[in-house]
């Protein structure tokens, strides 16, 4: 190896932690935003709603994107090295956070819970962790472009009856692929997005300086440049007036699922992990219970929606209720999580993630 080449192996390898905790950041503020939109409510403090919106749409694209990075890095080595996939762990992680995503919707939290759609990404994209770079920018591209005018086509065919209601348990499985694909909070056909945008990310080489440059660069264009269009195309042919026009394509309001909130939801989505990658200091102690809340996401999600549904609803009442509750909770989450991170290396509910190991005991 030259030396140029053993340079850059020691540079990667320096980088590596660094850049894994930056990821564990940004999806600890994702977590930390979703729980903010998820407690609520809104509406009559300027300051405080304003405060609110900020994380409103863009918080939970930040955590699918981020999802698909995971699951890069995941199968990595399958990628590089032409291993195995590993079919068993990936279809056993996507029936817990389906079924589990499915009790968990049951239980009194006001919330549309986003586990059941991260289980049929992660499903739906094992055929593209081996397709190129350019393949998985042409899906998200086509599910970014394609995927909200389909999800209009179906509302108008429909006269607008479905109501985006998520589904539990209990429902019919026909009505539980449907929701989940199209007519739900997360319609897979345009959140997958997001998603396959993030299997591209994980490719990169993210501890470059370069890249993390360019991750918010191009993130804070898209974030904005899509947010002025969309406010000069209302301005030219007015503000949609229902559900079922396809003069909703110009709208940017988020969770519109249209495609230019989710060009700029994605767009701060980017810019937030270009802004975590830049940051340094990740392994200084005041970052700890930022890391753990990252590292253990599934568990603090989960925590919070039982907080959610046996303290906090059916309260609160005003902003400032909302954002004591919400500090409370994530106080209370991110104290566990670092305590937790202490003692043990993966989360209760992470755990639960690996795939069994079923061994025949010796006579």
């Amino acid at each position: 190896m030259s030396t140029e080449g053993t340079a850059a192996a020691r540079s990667a390898s320096h980088l590596a932690p660094r850049r894994m905790l930056a990821l564990d950041a940004a999806r600890g503020l994702a977590v930390i935003g979703m729980i903010a939109i998820n407690t609520g409510p809104r509406g009559d403090d300027e300051l405080l709603d304003l405060l609110y919106r900020v994380p409103y749409g863009r918080a939970s694209l930040l955590f699918v994107l981020l999802g698909g990075i995971g699951l890069s890095l995941m199968t990595r080595r399958s990628r590089t090295d032409q291993a195995p996939l590993p079919w068993a762990a990936l279809i056993w992680r996507c029936a817990l956070l389906m079924l589990g995503g499915l009790a968990l919707q049951s239980l009194d939290h006001g919330v549309s819970v986003i586990l059941q759609i991260y289980a049929l990404l992660i499903l739906c994209s094992l055929p593209l962790l081996r397709a190129s770079g350019r393949s998985l920018l042409a899906v998200a591209g086509l599910s970014a472009v394609v995927g909200p005018p389909l999800w209009l086509l179906v509302q108008a065919q429909t006269d607008g009856q479905f109501d985006r209601d998520p589904v539990s348990a209990t429902e019919p499985i026909w009505e539980i692929f449907t929701d989940i694909v199209i007519t739900g909070p997360y319609p897979m056909i345009i959140w997958a997005a997001p998603f396959v945008l993030g299997l591209w990310l994980g490719r990169q080489q993210l501890g470059l300086t370069r890249l993390s440059t360019r991750l918010i660069l191009w993130g804070a264009v898209a974030a904005i440049g899509a947010r002025l269009l969309s406010a000069a195309l209302v301005q030219l042919f007015g503000e949609p007036t229902s559900h079922v026009e396809w003069q909703r394509l110009v709208s940017a309001v988020a969770h519109s699922q249209m495609p230019l909130w989710l060009i700029s939801g994605t767009g701060s989505a980017v810019f937030v992990l270009g802004v975590c990658l830049k940051i340094p200091a990740w392994t200084r102690p005041w970052a700890g219970p930022l890391i753990s809340l990252g590292q253990m996401a599934l568990t603090a999600y989960i925590g919070h929606l039982l907080v959610l549904a046996f303290v906090i609803r059916p309260g609160p009442e005003t902003m400032a209720q909302g954002a004591l509750a919400t500090g409370a909770t994530v106080a209370g989450l991110m104290a566990f999580t670092w305590l937790w991170r202490r003692r043990f290396s993966r989360g209760p509910f992470e755990v639960l993630l690996r795939l069994p190991k079923f061994r025949r005991s010796a006579p």
